[in-house]
């Protein structure tokens, strides 16, 4: 009886680890989210604008979650990718819009006026 019970939980556990081993073939593990990263920039987030300051090429935005950058929403800084951007908004504007991590620097790479 022992030596039954033995052999059905040392099967169960091989059975186990060969489908977990199995479903490993899907997953990256070199470390990096590349691909997932890439798959979700082009995903839009949603916010509005709080302040334009045009000198600097910044925008300051109330946004949702940034899914493409693990962030939650909050209200922070962006640069934009390009300077004609700034010309599209205005303080209150309901944006969609891709924020990218550039160099070190957020940066917004598309922006569209809800």
């Amino acid at each position: 009886m022992k030596k039954g019970f033995v052999s059905i939980v040392v099967g169960l556990a091989l059975a186990c680890s060969a489908s977990a081993f199995a479903g490993a073939g899907d997953m990256d593990m070199s470390g990096s989210s590349g691909h997932k990263a890439s798959s979700t920039a082009g995903s839009m987030s949603h916010g509005e604008v709080k302040k334009v300051d045009a000198a600097s090429g910044k925008l300051t935005i109330k946004h949702g979650p940034l899914e493409n950058l693990g962030m939650e929403g909050m209200t922070m800084v962006f640069r934009v990718k390009e300077p004609a951007m700034i010309s599209q908004v205005k303080v209150g504007d309901k944006i969609d819009f891709v924020a990218e991590d550039l160099n070190g620097a957020l940066t917004v790479t598309k922006l569209q006026v809800q």
